[in-house]
């Protein structure tokens, strides 16, 4: 990651208003999945890019709608609308944090066989308009409840219609996500870097 921020934010502007990338084309009939990784002390910065693509949508997309699903929020969203917050609350403070990631992970059936069931790609499947280009962000609020990886190859199984970028704060070398400069997140080898 050495260009400057805004140099990377400005080619990822360059991507998505390409006609290959909106048409999928040029990817060896993989799915369109992207990782948008960048410096986590950059967040505030490509917060503020996301909220002006989305309020701007890019007149070169003509034909095409600029989605953003935060996926923090949408869990969030989730547990206060099961009733769940207090319960949350309780666990965390007497099993910890790990126990409480696993009983959310089952809350948004992360684990279930049904691909279509996990509650992320349901929510989006459902929202999701035509000729759409899906963007998530939220990645670093939700971890460690939640991780990137199972989020995306989940994902990468059921929905396929639009390409779908994760704006990832942390590093991705192709092959292995590295969510806020801690360790290793886990393997995930279907995506495309945005460089």
């Amino acid at each position: 990651m050495n260009n400057s921020i805004q140099q990377r934010l400005n080619h990822l502007k360059e991507t998505i208003n390409s006609q290959d990338f909106l048409a999928n084309r040029g990817l060896g009939n993989e799915v369109g999945y992207y990782i948008f990784d960048y410096n986590p002390k950059d967040e505030l910065f490509v917060r503020e890019y996301i909220r002006n693509l989305l309020k701007n949508n890019s007149p070169q997309l003509e034909g095409y709608t600029i989605q953003v699903f935060n996926l923090y929020e949408l869990m969030v969203n989730y547990i206060e609308e099961k009733g769940y917050t207090k319960a949350i609350a309780k666990m965390e403070e007497k099993h910890g944090i790990s126990f409480v990631a696993s009983r959310i992970n089952r809350l948004l059936k992360m684990e279930d066989f049904d691909d279509t069931e996990m509650y992320f790609t349901k929510y989006i499947t459902e929202r999701i308009v035509e000729n759409s280009v899906v963007i998530l962000t939220g990645v670093g609020e939700i971890y460690p409840l939640v991780r990137a990886h199972s989020v995306l190859n989940k994902m990468h199984l059921v929905f396929t219609k639009s390409p779908v970028i994760m704006m990832y704060p942390g590093e991705y070398d192709r092959l292995r996500l590295t969510i806020l400069d801690t360790k290793k997140d886990n393997n995930y080898y279907r995506a495309f870097r945005i460089d």
